[in-house]
């Protein structure tokens, strides 16, 4: 999952602070029996753009999970949600996947 935002602004020739990016993932489980069950996953990514990139780097944060292989992988089996603080320029944006709740997550 966080390979392919790489690879989806690099798709759009999105200049971003390699640095300064991070990801985190958060996941919740639950126990059957003596099983764990991955229920949910959260990714949160915080990454820096130039101001004239951010359209373009909120396009690929939001078309990420489809050309994500692990994201399509798990999906139908696990909650996977995504949110990001986005510096472009002199703003900074928290975003989320669009009908999502990322505190459920």
């Amino acid at each position: 999952m966080y390979g392919t935002l790489r690879g989806a602004l690099a798709g759009r020739k999105v200049e971003y602070d390699r640095e300064s990016y991070k990801a985190s993932v958060e996941g919740r489980i639950s126990g059957i029996g003596k099983t764990i069950r991955i229920k949910s996953i959260h990714v949160h990514y915080e990454l820096t753009v130039p101001a004239e990139s951010r359209e373009a780097t909120e396009r690929a944060l939001a078309a990420h999970p489809q050309g994500c292989p692990a994201h399509q992988s798990v999906k139908d089996a696990i909650n996977i949600t995504w949110s990001a603080t986005l510096k472009a320029g002199d703003q900074v944006l928290s975003l989320m996947e669009e009908g999502s709740d990322a505190a459920s997550a």
